[in-house]
């Protein structure tokens, strides 16, 4: 099983397939990054924009950083630019305090099969698109602090804070969201195996 870098690498020599194979591998994982975050009408272009930035920049990527950071960080800057260019005042719009929902998402086109999965996709966009975002690539993308860091274009320790807060952030939603204390405790004491259901169901 030939690398990214062994592909990009391939694709940069003239091998078309090659290109093809690091697309398929990672399409999945683009997909999902704006599924649970835009209104339907606007994914697919947002994914082949990722995909396509990356065809004209592919020259311009260093090998000091995986394939897989360079590829989210391109989807990072399209998904801001894409909120931007909706808003009529785009310079005082603050991803550390919109929502998605505030946003005008709309309902989730992702639909957890349990209710914990459910709340916790509420929950998500119902945060800061930082806090949404450093979540999603910490528990769906399994992403290290390093890795989310090249993505974000923040440094490492910033990611780290980042992630505490947001954490503390998303219980505090699941509490309004949750029918009962023990369903709370339930969905926050497994958050790492909900977010695995979600992550195989939006692969599917």
């Amino acid at each position: 099983m030939p690398t990214d870098l062994e592909l990009l690498d391939a694709w940069r020599a003239g091998d078309l397939t090659a290109g093809d194979k690091l697309f398929n591998r990672h399409f999945a994982a683009i997909h999902r990054f704006f599924r649970n975050k835009i209104v339907a009408d606007g994914l697919e272009d947002l994914v082949q924009q990722t995909f396509a930035a990356c065809v004209e920049g592919r020259e311009r990527f260093r090998s000091d950083s995986s394939f897989k950071t360079y590829l989210f960080g391109v989807a990072h800057n399209l998904l801001r630019d894409h909120y931007r260019a909706q808003r009529r005042e785009p310079e005082v719009l603050d991803f550390g305090q919109s929502s998605a929902v505030d946003m005008g998402a709309g309902p989730s086109t992702v639909v957890g099969k349990r209710r914990e999965e459910r709340l916790l996709l509420e929950a998500l966009r119902a945060i800061p698109l930082d806090s949404q975002i450093v979540l999603e690539l910490y528990y769906w993308e399994e992403m290290s602090a390093s890795q989310t860091a090249v993505v974000l274009g923040i440094p490492e320790g910033t990611v780290r804070g980042r992630v505490r807060k947001a954490k503390e952030l998303l219980r505090k939603e699941l509490a309004k969201l949750a029918r009962s204390p023990q369903e709370l405790e339930t969905t926050v004491g497994n958050l790492e195996r909900w977010a695995a259901n979600l992550r195989e169901q939006m692969a599917q």
